[in-house]
């Protein structure tokens, strides 16, 4: 079994702000460096800015240059982070935390499809543990 590899849990939220509705998870993605978590949220941004409003794609390129930096230091100091840009009445909302990704034990033997390609995490300090 691999040993517990340290890195990130990123999410995408969407939330309506006109109707109220509760946030809806849009994606998430499994990062194992500071890089690769901050990349996954410019990439996005850039992908979608052309069809943000004007204050949305000046919020998204606000963060590409400049807070896209302060970012990662706060990643690799261990600490959580979250991007948001508003377009229209809908809030975008960019999660990344840091997490001990824990492997599964393959179930040998049992029927159904193999937990040993599933990784859970652990959203908990590096430090002290």
């Amino acid at each position: 079994m691999k040993p517990p590899q340290w890195g990130y849990w990123c999410e995408c939220w969407t939330e309506d702000l006109a109707d109220g509705w509760q946030p809806a998870l849009l994606a998430a993605f499994d990062a194992y460096s500071a890089p690769q978590a901050d990349r996954w949220v410019a990439v996005t941004l850039r992908k979608i800015s052309p069809a943000l409003d004007a204050d949305a794609s000046d919020e998204a390129w606000e963060w590409l240059y400049e807070g896209r930096i302060e970012t990662r230091r706060a990643l690799l100091r261990s600490e959580p982070c979250t991007v948001s840009v508003t377009h229209a009445s809908t809030r975008i909302t960019w999660t990344i935390r840091p997490v001990l990704f824990l492997p599964l034990m393959h179930r040998q033997g049992a029927e159904g499809e193999s937990c040993g390609k599933h990784r859970v995490y652990w959203s908990g300090s590096r430090r002290g543990y």
